[in-house]
């Protein structure tokens, strides 16, 4: 393996291993359960941060040029806010263990969003010409990151800065959610690689659920009408999973994780809040199918790297 050929969809491992680690830490407190597991899942998650992010900056020093490419391309372009979404969504797992680090790294990693997501969309409707096969599921990747600014930014006190990521997170879920649509209807399937993408539906309602019961403080209308929407995408995207886990594996199979996580600690959240013993039951289904997927992702991408295949298809 070439240090060139290191993706930017990497990243996508530590969004998922981040929401893997929350998930269990929620329904480890919804059982009652010493957090054992989500302690060790933190550990792996850390190193696997750690990891990537060494390997992509050695790329991004070494080789500039291969980064350049990857931002030019636009399927992959959408990706590169994973780099900032990940060290937000490390933020949110270091939050109760060790606030003064989630602090520093929600502190870097807002403005590194918003640089993002300003560079992101000026791509988007720039000079270039984007054509209907280039729309993916994956363009969400940005919104949501905007998002989940304020699930760690109003326990850390920034609550009115929560409130701008969170606004600019739900305008584009809206916008891209209707072009997202079109495409997927009206225009040709997803070329196999990237049809796992389909499941990131699922993250921003559920996403947004977290961040708007944070902002407002309670569990609104507006709150279980997000709930519900993610529910309905993770209803539509389970009947296309046996589908999907029958595609040659790649690195793009890690965005059923993350969507996945999100919703599961969002059922956690709601039962906590209202003590609601069907949506407790929802998340330890949900958890549980979560801890097989993360299972089969990990087993599949070794495979892979062992073999030499992870970066090369």
């Amino acid at each position: 393996m070439k240090l060139a050929q290191v993706p930017v969809t990497l990243f996508t491992v530590v969004m998922g291993l981040c929401g893997f680690t929350l998930a269990l830490r929620a329904g480890e407190v919804a059982a009652g359960l010493v957090p054992l597991a989500s302690g060790v899942a933190h550990l792996v998650t850390l190193a696997v941060f750690v990891v990537v992010a060494l390997a992509y900056t050695a790329k991004a020093l070494r080789h500039p040029q291969a980064v350049a490419e990857e931002w030019a391309h636009p399927v992959s372009l959408a990706f590169f806010p994973a780099i900032s979404i990940a060290l937000l969504l490390f933020s949110i797992v270091m939050l109760a263990p060790a606030p003064g680090i989630a602090r520093g790294l929600w502190l870097v990693a807002v403005p590194m969003q918003l640089v993002l997501t300003l560079a992101v969309v000026s791509g988007w409707i720039g000079a270039r010409s984007f054509q209907h096969g280039h729309l993916t599921p994956a363009w969400f990747i940005p919104a949501v990151g905007n998002v989940i600014v304020a699930i760690a930014g109003v326990p850390l006190g920034y609550v009115e800065l929560s409130w701008f990521f969170a606004s600019v997170g739900l305008i584009f879920w809206v916008v891209l959610l209707a072009l997202v649509m079109n495409r997927l209807i009206f225009h040709d399937p997803l070329p196999e690689r990237l049809q796992p993408t389909l499941v990131i539906l699922v993250a921003p309602p559920a996403v947004g659920y977290l961040a708007w019961v944070a902002l407002a403080g309670e569990v609104d209308a507006f709150a279980r009408v997000l709930l519900n929407i993610a529910y309905l995408f993770v209803l539509i995207v389970a009947v296309q999973v046996p589908r999907l886990l029958r595609l040659p594996f790649s690195l793009s199979h890690w965005a059923l994780s993350f969507p996945l996580a999100a919703v599961t600690v969002a059922s956690f959240a709601h039962a906590a809040r209202l003590g609601s013993a069907g949506h407790a039951v929802i998340g330890f289904g949900l958890l549980a199918v979560l801890v097989a997927i993360i299972a089969g992702l990990m087993w599949r991408t070794g495979r892979a790297l062992a073999k030499g295949r992870l970066f090369g298809g």
